[in-house]
């Protein structure tokens, strides 16, 4: 495969191709998604021309992209793909389970394949099972699962025997050049034969040229825009010329010295005329395609009627998005937070000037306080992308698990556009894939059991995203069993959790957060070792978010979890100790209040409570934790702010209470190193490191 790919780069004729490659990969991968996608919600009964088109359209892309860089294997499975999915959109082939099923581990494959390509050290993929699995297909045969074939006329012929046994088949002439290396165009040549069933190519001037021109007879069942795929980046492509070989035409077997190169340009349509034998199937754009660039023919369908429904989106699409690093986006959000800061530190110095005397001066920073805020609110919307980036991986993965469980499952998502910040999407994703997959697995009951129940015999799982005031509130409900209580309870006392009877529902649905809980009655490869909630509990804490469960036994149960938009800047309210400022996370504090010092009580010798309410809390004194240097030594703290995290709450003594602001988060840990019980740094309008406090950590510390 390793030849392949530096020869394909050899071919280049200067081209660096691997610069290339990320933006194949990044596409290629966009295209196996859609694939997947378009595939889970085709409606066999149903399937109508444009969603067979753009599954086509997907593979098509892939095999153009595989083939220019000379990734053999996957132009290989695609081409196979490709010719399943063109009988299904002529209408030749009906679709059926089984080929959606075949598709779908095709594009398992290409994933494992395009990531060897990348580096990723894994094994070669074996694919010979799918390729004989597609080729029988094609030709109307049944596989894997029983399907109707009423719509196939006639068994297609087996794509694997050689291409002149087509039907299709078509003799054209490849001409290539003026070249001033021949080597080039046998390396053309070479790479033409590596990619099975493209068809057969021989040489029609006895490999002898005086003009520099090479010119070779192919036979191939391949279209026109599928040879010049191939030949992309590899020949220039005004140096390759596609043409008819035929009666009518001057050339044929016995005359193989062509015309001279520029014969063709004369005749805008390259001499084809309607139903000329080197067509392409229902589409004279060969010499639209000859000035296209080098990604043009991808996009091209066969069928007029589904190319110029499908192309305006996709044209559309191409001009209306960049693609961009996101290196490249957190660098200018820390520069629009440099620009906050400096706004913050000019308005702090403006406000002792006298407004009458500098008015021009004030209003231009009131424009600039305003700019900067919307320029903040711009660049953060930037790294907001929506929630169905997330859900769009469910579908495939509960078609599968169900069919794995023998149950039957219907996935339902609602506020897909819901937005989210990129950080917390990625992060958000195997919890939310754990939920999903305990829902179908402990929740969803069997069929059976769902008829007997009164239920209808498939489940339903839904995921919903919405916003709720600064916060991102994901659920996933199902319709299932619910949770036991009675079954909870005992297994808590098996594992030694103290649990009286008297707790209230909320506080037993929170036991299964315990670590190692599990209600599984078997473990299975699925779910239930005993590693779960617990670990998905924890992961969503550390983002700042919580979890929270809702049940009815036997009428299904809800887990929402709450985050918070973006990792980026947070609400903060900021404190102050002696000549020290810390930030709180907004979400996390309770209240506030003052105290009189004969109220707080000692404990034990060395811990200290105060009651509130009839409750009695931990107090933590900010100024020992951080050892703040103080020099008015008369001085008592009076101030307590209460916050909440982890279940637990504490009372914090401060000095003062300074206000409410949002903070640019800054990594101490990047810029710095970790210091307990900070979770990180931000810079204040006066140009002062203020550190925002890590309130999990602090009530962890007062519990022990």
């Amino acid at each position: 495969m390793g030849e392949m790919t530096s020869e394909g780069a050899s071919l280049s004729a200067g081209i660096d191709l691997s610069q290339f490659y990320q933006v194949f990969f990044e596409e290629a991968g966009e295209n196996l998604d859609n694939m997947e996608q378009l595939l889970l919600n085709l409606n066999i009964e149903t399937a109508d021309d444009e969603e067979l088109n753009a599954i086509f359209r997907c593979a098509h892309s892939i095999k153009g992209g595989a083939a220019t860089f000379g990734f053999g294997d996957v132009a290989e499975l695609t081409h196979q793909m490709e010719t399943l999915l063109d009988k299904l959109r002529r209408h030749e082939l009906a679709p059926n389970a089984a080929m959606v099923d075949i598709l779908l581990q095709s594009g398992d494959a290409l994933r494992a394949q395009l990531g060897r390509h990348q580096g990723s050290g894994a094994d070669a993929v074996d694919t010979t099972d799918l390729l004989t699995s597609i080729r029988a297909l094609v030709e109307g045969k049944e596989v894997a699962a029983p399907a109707a074939q009423s719509a196939a006329p006639a068994p297609a012929p087996k794509p694997a025997a050689a291409a002149p046994a087509k039907p299709t088949a078509r003799e054209l002439e490849l001409q290539v050049g003026p070249l001033s290396d021949l080597s080039l165009a046998d390396n053309l040549v070479e790479l033409f034969k590596e990619i099975t069933d493209l068809g057969t190519i021989e040489p029609l001037d006895g490999g002898v040229s005086s003009d520099g021109m090479r010119r070779y007879k192919i036979l191939t069942g391949s279209t026109d825009n599928d040879l010049l795929d191939l030949f992309t980046f590899h020949v220039a492509r005004e140096q390759v010329k596609l043409l008819p070989l035929g009666p009518g035409f001057g050339f044929h077997e016995g005359a193989p010295g062509a015309p001279p190169a520029e014969a063709p340009s004369k005749d805008p349509g390259y001499g084809f005329f309607d139903d000329a034998p080197g067509l392409p199937s229902g589409s004279t754009e060969l010499e639209a395609q000859a000035q296209l660039p080098a990604e043009a023919p991808k996009a091209v369908v066969a069928k007029p009627a589904a190319k110029t429904e499908a192309r305006p989106p996709a044209g559309g699409m191409d001009q209306s998005t960049l693609r961009v690093s996101v290196e490249k986006v957190d660098q200018l959000i820390n520069l629009v937070g440099e620009l906050v800061i400096t706004q913050a530190m000019l308005a702090q110095n403006s406000s002792q000037l006298d407004p009458a005397l500098y008015q021009q001066l004030a209003s231009g920073l009131a424009d600039l306080e305003r700019n900067t805020r919307d320029l903040q609110e711009s660049v953060m919307s930037i790294r907001m992308i929506p929630m169905s980036g997330v859900f769009n991986r469910f579908p495939r993965m509960l078609r599968d698990l169900a069919a794995k469980l023998g149950k039957k499952v219907e996935l339902v998502t609602q506020g897909e556009a819901t937005e989210l910040d990129k950080g917390l999407v990625e992060k958000i994703t195997d919890p939310l894939t754990h939920l999903v997959r305990n829902s179908c697995d402990h929740g969803i009951e069997l069929p059976a059991e769902r008829i007997a129940k009164g239920k209808p015999e498939q489940g339903t799982i839904t995921l919903v995203a919405s916003h709720q005031g600064g916060s991102i509130v994901i659920e996933v409900r199902d319709d299932g069993r619910g949770l036991n209580r009675d079954k909870l309870i005992k297994k808590a006392r098996e594992k030694g959790i103290d649990a009286p009877d008297s707790m209230s529902d909320a506080e037993v649905w929170g036991l299964i957060f315990a670590p190692g809980f599990s209600t599984a009655d078997q473990v299975t490869d699925v779910s239930g070792r005993g590693v779960g909630m617990d670990v998905v509990k924890r992961n969503i804490t550390q983002l700042g978010g919580t979890v929270e469960i809702d049940s009815a036994e036997g009428y299904g149960m809800k887990v929402s979890v709450r985050l918070p938009l973006t990792l980026a800047i947070m609400d903060g309210m900021s404190v102050g100790v002696g000549d020290e400022v810390y930030i709180l996370p907004l979400a996390s504090v309770v209240e506030s209040f003052q105290v009189q010092a004969d109220t707080i009580k000692t404990v034990g010798g060395s811990g200290r409570v105060v009651e509130v309410r009839d409750e009695y809390m931990p107090v933590v004194e900010l100024e020992q934790v951080f050892n703040v240097p103080r020099f008015d030594f008369e001085h008592v703290s009076s101030i307590m702010v209460v916050v909440e995290a982890e279940g637990g709450r504490v009372a914090m003594l401060v000095d003062e209470l300074l206000g409410q602001q949002q903070v640019v988060v800054k990594n101490l840990e990047a810029n710095y190193r970790k210091v307990p019980d900070v979770s990180g740094a931000t810079i204040m309008g006066d140009g002062r490191v203020a550190l925002i406090l890590d309130v999990g950590s602090l009530v962890r510390r007062s519990r022990h």
